[in-house]
């Protein structure tokens, strides 16, 4: 046999070995690819929590998902991330996995942000302490620690340093929403998204015409839950705004039941005349001028109205009747008297 077709059998058979090896290891690295989306325990009945924080790295989710027992190794986890594009694509979240889950599935999760939400809704009118009792009876805060944050709790906020340091400092400004928040939302957390809400809401027009008329953005709010309390109806709000804006600007006193309500700390369906004698800043039927704060949240249509009132020589205003929501608004204490007559008619 020639030396050249020596050469060649041998060239023919390193290739065949090196084929062999390629695909040896290509056999390999696909049993290793395939076996990287294995469970770490495929019969596992647990349910773990985690939360995935905003800007989180795909090494430090797949640090998190180890500590927490849910996948083997953070670095098998990053791997497979990159080999299937997923990074940049996992999002912040509050997630339920399960060791049982393979890491496909656990990806899936966190790239379609289905992480676990709780919605309230703080209804218009609410005060700070039935928004705590609120929120803790649907398990979302635990209302000590809720209402230490609404004490003392630190925000920031432009309109907080308008505010009174006193420990209803917040009454007012959680503002009247539906909110959705990440089931192991802290209260803080809580009480911040709702500020936050009220923030986005007041914005620099509001500022600038409470300034323009000569209030306080305090005593606005203050004004904004006066008239968030005494109606319900929209097409009013301007009205009954005017009313409290005509009184202030003679000295009259307010004589809003409302704050006396608040004064009380509950809710009556009639106030008697003892009810009206209570000793309390709330109380407008004894002190002049605005009560102490804001006696609710108010939501922006009351916000609106009380920045801008309607032009109206309106000092009172009664229910039509007790199955009405709608009010008659009078000039002069005669008219005030014959619509008040029609109202107790209904009683």
């Amino acid at each position: 046999m020639s030396s050249r077709k020596r050469g060649r059998r041998w060239y023919n058979k390193k290739f065949i070995i090196l084929a062999a090896i390629l695909i040896i290891v290509a056999a390999i690295g696909m049993i290793f690819i395939a076996n990287l989306d294995n469970a770490l325990d495929s019969s596992s009945e647990e349910i773990i929590t985690v939360n995935i924080p905003a800007g989180s790295s795909t090494s430090y989710i797949g640090r998190v998902l180890e500590e927490n027992g849910i996948i083997e190794s953070a670095s098998k986890f990053k791997l497979y991330s990159k080999i299937n594009s997923y990074d940049g694509k996992l999002k912040a979240g509050e997630y339920n996995l399960s060791p049982s889950m393979q890491l496909k599935e656990i990806m899936s999760v966190i790239i379609e942000g289905k992480s676990n939400t709780a919605r309230f809704t703080v209804p218009e009118g609410y005060t700070v302490n039935q928004t705590a009792d609120k929120l803790a009876s649907e398990n979302l805060v635990n209302k000590d620690e809720f209402m230490k944050q609404v004490k003392s709790g630190k925000f920031n906020y432009e309109f907080i340093q308008y505010l009174p340091n006193r420990e209803n400092r917040l009454e007012g400004f959680l503002f009247p929403e539906t909110y959705e928040v990440y089931t192991n939302a802290t209260e803080e957390r809580i009480v911040d998204t709702m500020l936050s809400q009220f923030d986005s809401i007041f914005k620099d027009e509001y500022y600038e015409r409470a300034d323009e008329m000569g209030y306080s953005l305090y005593d606005i709010i203050t004004i904004a839950s006066l008239i968030e309390r005494e109606t319900r109806v929209d097409d009013e709000r301007a009205k009954v705004a005017s009313v409290i804006y005509n009184r202030l600007d003679i000295g009259m006193k307010l004589q809003i039941d409302a704050t006396v309500q608040y004064a009380l700390g509950k809710q009556k369906e009639r106030l008697l005349y003892k009810d009206l004698e209570i000793d309390s800043p709330y109380n407008t039927y004894k002190h002049d001028g605005l009560p102490l704060g804001p006696i609710c949240s108010p939501g922006e249509a009351s916000i609106r109205a009380a920045l801008y009132p309607a032009d109206t020589e309106y000092y009172y205003y009664v229910l039509k009747s007790k199955n009405e929501t709608t009010h008659n608004f009078a000039k002069d204490g005669k008219e005030f008297k014959k619509y008040e007559a029609a109202y107790k008619s209904t009683l």
